[in-house]
């Protein structure tokens, strides 16, 4: 069973957890996304029903199919407000990988987005979407080209990016941090960096997109947080 609320460990509070999978299991269909642990995709409605998403090796590998006219995004819902976010992962040149927190229920951005931590080899962006590009108020400006150049630095404002060198195809280990309106990221044990902004502050968080662009892998993911 999971714990029910923060223990002390070390001196350290240790969050409940929350979810876990090791994704050590294989799909009836290898044809089909069988993904199971709750996990659903975005492949019927943006790739036109391919697979984009497999589980092999003890890992889920995601790829996005070539006819898709999105990035390939890998949902969970689980509830919560605070949170530490831990996984193994892997990335070729010039992939990515987004730790997207949403809230289905915020009428006010478009698509319940939250915040993100992108991840690339080469850096690491953090983002508060729910007062920046995701407002429903700038992303309309924007889709009508209408947005001030103002505008447009407000809302980069919104944006934190920190350098960083990671290797290519090699597992990294990732840890992402929401503690009030501040998320941090951590990388194969060392700090990133962090980034507060009213709009991770958001009262719940519902549902954690892995968000990718071209492909990448991951592994060992657990959420531990306060629901």
């Amino acid at each position: 069973m999971f714990a029910q609320g923060p223990v002390e460990s070390g001196g350290k509070t240790v969050l409940p957890l929350l979810f876990e999978d090791d994704f050590e299991r294989v799909e009836d269909d290898e044809a089909k996304e069988q993904l199971g642990s709750g996990w659903e995709t975005n492949s019927k409605k943006r790739a036109k029903g391919n697979k984009q998403v497999d589980l092999k090796n003890g890992a889920l590998f995601i790829t996005r199919h070539p006819v898709a006219d999105h990035g390939v995004s890998v949902v969970k819902d689980v509830n919560f407000r605070d949170a530490q976010i831990e996984m193994k992962f892997r990335l070729a040149n010039g992939d990515d990988l987004g730790i997207n927190l949403a809230d289905m229920m915020e009428k006010s951005v478009h698509a319940g987005h939250i915040c993100v931590a992108r991840i690339r080899l080469n850096k690491v962006e953090i983002t508060d979407l729910k007062t920046g590009p995701m407002k429903l108020e700038n992303r309309n400006l924007k889709l009508a080209g209408k947005l001030t150049k103002q505008q447009k630095n407000a809302i980069g404002k919104k944006t934190k990016t920190m350098p960083v060198k990671l290797d290519a195809d090699v597992w990294h280990k990732l840890l992402v941090k929401v503690r009030g309106d501040q998320m941090s990221v951590q990388l194969d044990g060392v700090e990133v960096g962090e980034f507060r902004s009213p709009g991770i502050g958001h009262a719940t968080k519902r549902r954690l997109r892995l968000s990718v662009g071209k492909s990448a892998v991951v592994d060992d993911l657990s959420i531990r947080g306060t629901p």
